[in-house]
């Protein structure tokens, strides 16, 4: 309920100088993300993920994360500070 997810494949990218594919997978969450220590521990999770289902190395893969605040999503006709 609290996780969306966007798939775009067949994109042009490009990273580190190299079009061979490779995958950028965006997170944002409310009080999820933030800290180092939050996001190397969800990194290291993601990338296994991301290393086995699409069969790339690591170096063919970054990760941002975006911590939000409740205000910052709307769900429902309101924000979620309200929910």
């Amino acid at each position: 309920q609290r996780v969306n997810v966007t798939v775009r494949s067949g994109l042009p990218m490009v990273l580190s100088g190299s079009a061979e594919p490779c995958a950028q997978l965006v997170v944002s969450s409310i009080g999820v993300v933030g800290t180092a220590e939050q996001n190397q521990r969800h990194s290291a999770r993601f990338f296994d993920v991301l290393m086995a289902q699409l069969g790339l190395g690591p170096e063919r893969i970054v990760i941002r994360f975006y911590p939000l605040e409740p205000w910052q999503i709307g769900k429902n006709k309101t924000v979620m500070t309200f929910l």
